[in-house]
């Protein structure tokens, strides 16, 4: 996972293909956004023009029965 300055967890190590944001004080999901194949990858986040985003390779993983691709997806933090 990487965390962000303001507290926001980004994980995409799951099995159902979603890269999902926590609350890194309570823990709780704040966010969970679909992914074209597994995200078994570390984000990152970067800024640009003001805005943040972040990024992650989704490629999945044939152990863990995700579906396989050859993706980079970036979402954009609300401003």
């Amino acid at each position: 996972p990487i965390v962000t300055a303001g507290g926001l967890v980004f994980i995409g190590a799951t099995q159902d293909n979603h890269l999902r944001a926590f609350d890194a004080r309570t823990g709780n999901e704040l966010w969970s956004g679909a992914l074209p194949a597994g995200g078994q990858a570390t984000p990152m986040t970067y800024m640009w023009k003001g805005r943040q985003y972040v990024v992650i390779a989704a490629g999945g993983h044939s152990k863990l029965d995700t579906t396989r691709g050859d993706f980079v997806v970036a979402f954009a933090l609300p401003q």
